[in-house]
């Protein structure tokens, strides 16, 4: 398992060829083998093979193509839904329809995607997360038919790969460790520990390509800006308000 988690690629590339049933079974067992709070396991896996609503998930991943590529995509959802009602069909009174809840089943539904990836992985499969659910959560509901009390959180799309990029860098071990407590970053560390990461090849590709000084300035102005991140996170609020999570009162 080791060599599995150090050589972890984000694949957006995928071959036709099925997956297995016993193997796309022995993937989600494991994720059902996940931690989870109070054994309550309120999560839930969307496997989505069929072609029609592959487009229609694809059109909702701002038409990433892999999505329509990969065999398999599974979205994974925080649901209190069926746990509600178990609740409720014995005599119980739930009290989850508030942000915490949301949380609580969003960090459910993230381990049991890491579980997924990493079996998938073991067993030759290629996988990418995709970031778009989160951002895109109403148009996806809609699309699986998601009932109240059920919000997607992340997706992964499975299959064999059909390319093999390299290893993305990361940050040394000692800018994302802190001893007993937090020690805030000097200047002098975040240039230490971001030194690598401005200097690859790549950083001056992607400088020279998007016309910018420094590499922060292609995630603050390209990727990720405060206008979208605005947007998204009051979309977000409206789906988790409709969904039953903010009754926090």
């Amino acid at each position: 398992m080791n060599n599995i988690i150090f050589n972890h690629r984000s694949i957006r590339k995928y071959k036709e060829d099925s997956i297995p049933v016993n193997v796309l079974n022995e993937i989600l067992h494991a994720g059902t083998r996940a931690s989870t709070t109070g054994n309550m396991q309120v999560y839930s896996m969307i496997v989505t093979t069929g072609k029609d609503i592959k487009e229609k998930l694809w059109a909702a991943h701002f038409k990433q193509n892999m999505v329509l590529q990969a065999p398999v995509i599974i979205t994974f959802c925080a649901d209190f839904n069926r746990f509600n009602k178990w609740c409720q069909q014995r005599k119980a009174s739930p009290g989850y329809d508030n942000f915490l809840s949301f949380v609580t089943a969003s960090t459910d539904a993230l381990l049991v995607a890491q579980n997924v990836a990493l079996v998938a992985e073991s067993n030759g499969l290629g996988i990418c997360y995709l970031g778009t659910t989160i951002y895109m959560a109403k148009d996806i509901i809609e699309i699986l038919d998601l009932p109240k009390f059920v919000v997607p959180v992340t997706t992964l799309v499975v299959g064999y790969p059909e390319e093999n990029p390299g290893l993305t860098d990361r940050l040394p071990l000692e800018a994302v460790i802190h001893k007993e407590k937090y020690t805030d970053y000097s200047p002098s560390d975040i240039d230490k520990f971001y030194f690598e990461k401005e200097n690859l090849e790549l950083t001056k590709k992607l400088l020279e390509e998007n016309k910018k000084e420094t590499l922060a300035q292609i995630f603050t102005e390209n990727r990720y800006t405060k206008k979208d991140n605005i947007a998204f996170s009051k979309s977000l609020l409206t789906v988790l308000s409709s969904q039953g999570f903010m009754h926090n009162d």
